[in-house]
């Protein structure tokens, strides 16, 4: 495979996370299901089919990193804190709002983790670090407000549970790197998914969830597993390795957009001015946040 079916690839796991985030929506806009079953449930079903490939194919690194204390602490931090957190944040912000707005607000990730770089280096943010700041904030103030600061015309749950979800992304980033680099993003996220979907299952009580499933809450399901976790995740590695992570997270950046059209186009949802200056000021943050100096300033992000 040569660079050009690296950029294919992980453009293609971009779409298929947008296209997860709409299916969520979906089930929530149709099926009285509260995000955090919706969660748990997804996250059980990715951790145990991730984990399965991980003993099929690294069934050494899969055993060896519960051997050691201080990385079987960080695994099961970064299980609850990382992935749980992330994952339930941004299916909370999806039914308050819908998966367009929050994939977005999820974007604004990037920004804390610049903001928090500058804070543990003890450096001042560049010009084009601050720029990229202010944009972050003048993004969320259109699509929280449309530029009337009387009037909130989004969901306040949603917005909050959106910000929190750019904050679990930031955690979810930056906390499992010395695990990846030891262990590989397989194991890793393998475990975090399956921790935290036993976790999250067992604190909800899932087995007292209201389910009213269908074929169509069915096939909506399984393609938030297959398309939102497995596929996605797999090629997204692929992807890594033949461009390089700094233009891969670039490429897969391309899930709100994605989230957005398929939202638009299969839901019917619509969208006014303010909602694409907003969504257009935070995504213009993140490229200016993917190269500093023309080296990266972020990073390689799992996600």
């Amino acid at each position: 495979m040569n660079k050009n079916t690296g950029i294919i690839i992980t453009l293609a796991a971009g779409i298929f996370w947008g296209f997860s985030g709409t299916c969520g929506q979906y089930i929530f806009d149709n099926f009285h299901i509260d995000a955090t079953y919706l969660t748990s449930i997804r996250l059980l079903c990715g951790g145990v089919i991730l984990c399965a490939i991980g003993f099929f194919r690294e069934r050494e690194k899969m055993t060896n990193i519960w051997k050691s204390r201080p990385s079987a602490l960080l695994m099961i931090f970064f299980s609850l804190v990382g992935i749980m957190f992330c994952q339930l944040s941004y299916m909370k912000a999806i039914s308050y709002t819908n998966s367009g707005t929050a994939t977005i607000l999820q974007y604004l990730g990037p920004a804390l983790i610049m903001i928090v770089s500058c804070f543990l280096s003890r450096r001042l943010p560049s010009l084009r670090e601050a720029i990229a700041v202010v944009l972050a904030i003048l993004g969320i103030f259109f699509i929280a407000t449309h530029g009337n600061l009387e009037n909130m015309v989004i969901n306040p749950l949603g917005l909050s549970w959106g910000l929190w979800s750019a904050v679990a992304l930031a955690v979810y980033t930056m906390l499992p790197r010395p695990l990846i680099e030891k262990f590989g993003s397989i194991v890793v996220m393998g475990y975090g998914m399956l921790i935290g979907g036993i976790v999250l299952c067992l604190s909800c009580r899932i087995w007292n969830a209201p389910f009213d499933a269908d074929a169509h809450f069915l096939l909506a399901f399984a393609a938030i597993v297959i398309f939102g976790t497995v596929l996605p995740f797999t090629i997204y590695m692929v992807g890594v390795k033949l461009c390089g992570p700094v233009k891969a997270s670039m490429l897969a950046s391309i899930e709100p957009v994605s989230a957005t059209v398929f939202m638009v186009l299969w839901l019917g949802e619509s969208f006014q001015l303010m909602d694409f200056v907003g969504f257009s000021l935070i995504f213009v943050t993140v490229f200016l946040l993917s190269k500093k100096d023309g080296e990266p300033a972020i990073e390689e992000a799992v996600k």
